[in-house]
């Protein structure tokens, strides 16, 4: 097959698909791959990548690293990434020279916050009033609008909590804005309007090149410290929300004109929410952020779905038929944090699977695995 034909063929089995960065979840991809019958090549510059112990072909090289880029695009029929801090020259020159999914535009939206704000507010998809700061005063003008309490985030590069400031108040700001005339290393960011929510939610969305999409369930998400801690399915929401969720993300990549496995995070806003679920109305949803890779608060679909997010990442990239998302059982996925990874032998219930991933060194923060705790399954007679 050509480079760059898989809108028009799927990808035989025994193809190679080249994956960008070497943690948990291209690990993870790369043991869905696997069982397709397809290769991996993970490139990656950190030579203790976990997804090297499971991949054939690897390349530790920098990301802005030409040659190395050049000699992987080559080797390789379609790439994809497992995070979306890929620095856009690499996307860029990756899709120059041959398949890239999901593409570089749909990474070079979500990897700004700005970016992605502004997309979703083109495509008429609601999320919390917000307002671009780059200095002092613009903070100013921004609280001004937005009001407080209100989160002033780095446009690029937060994940779990990293580069958010919650701002309570008018000393707050001025705190802020202090440290941002101050700041040596000036970033862009952020001023979102505080959303007092009810809940978390997160959908799993994933649609190939022939335009197919496949959704999961919602599932509902719980932070400790900033970081997921559990994702829970079913949610507590009704079913009028849930469908208008799967209405958003199928939106979603659509717009974007997406091929991949995508997550999307909501708010679900708490102002008449018990009396809107008691006579069945939609629950209002803000649209939080938007990740284009397969995502922590998917792991429970590995193990009550017929095709987990991983294997349906695969599939969609390769142009293949999606999987069915059919939940068989109840399902929470529990994240092991640090030191917490050590507890699962003396913990593991008879229906608990647990995924570890294979890093070199427990630090506090840091994702070691992952548990799904299944509940409701049927009994077997013993």
């Amino acid at each position: 097959m050509t480079k760059g034909s898989l809108a028009i063929k799927p990808l035989p089995p025994g193809s190679t698909i080249g994956i960008l960065g070497g943690g948990q979840l291209g690990r993870m991809l790369a043991l869905a791959a696997a069982n397709l019958g397809m290769r991996t090549h993970i490139y990656c510059p950190d030579a203790q990548s976990p997804a090297f112990e499971v991949t054939p072909t690897r390349t530790i090289a920098a990301y802005d690293d030409k040659p190395a880029l050049d000699a992987f695009a080559q080797s390789v029929d379609v790439v994809t990434y497992e995070f979306e801090n890929v620095p856009a020259a690499t996307a860029q020159q990756i899709a120059s020279r041959t398949t890239l999914f999901p593409d570089a535009r749909a990474l070079k939206i979500s990897q700004d916050r700005l970016a992605e704000k502004r997309f979703l507010q083109q495509n008429n998809i609601a999320i919390s009033p917000f307002a671009p700061v780059e200095n002092a005063d613009d903070l100013q003008i921004a609280v001004e609008k937005i009001g407080l309490p209100a989160v002033l985030k780095t446009t690029r590069l937060g994940y779990d909590g990293k580069g958010q400031h919650m701002l309570n108040n008018a000393a707050d700001a001025g705190s802020a804005a202090g440290d941002l005339k101050a700041s040596t290393n000036p970033q862009s960011r952020v001023l979102e309007a505080f959303v007092p929510f009810a809940k978390e939610i997160s959908i799993i969305v994933a649609r190939n090149a022939q335009k197919e999409i496949a959704v999961y369930d919602p599932a509902e998400n719980i932070h400790v410290n900033h970081i997921l801690d559990t994702s829970t399915v079913p949610a507590r929401i009704n079913a009028d929300t849930a469908e208008n969720a799967v209405r958003i993300a199928k939106n979603i990549v659509e717009a974007l004109d997406y091929v991949g496995v995508l997550a999307v995070e909501f708010f679900v806003l708490q102002r008449g929410q018990e009396r809107d679920r008691e006579r069945g109305k939609v629950q209002s949803l803000l649209v939080n952020e938007i990740a284009p890779r397969v995502h922590n608060s998917g792991h429970w679909t590995q193990s009550v779905c017929p095709t987990s997010q991983f294997e349906q990442h695969i599939r969609a990239i390769c142009n293949w038929p999606l999987g069915s998302t059919t939940r068989l059982g109840d399902v929470t996925m529990q994240n092991l944090i640090g030191d917490a990874v050590f507890t699962v032998p003396a913990d593991l219930g008879p229906l608990d699977q647990p995924t570890i991933y294979g890093k070199s060194q427990s630090r506090p923060g840091r994702k070691m695995g992952h548990v799904n705790r299944v509940t409701g399954a049927g009994k077997t007679t013993e």
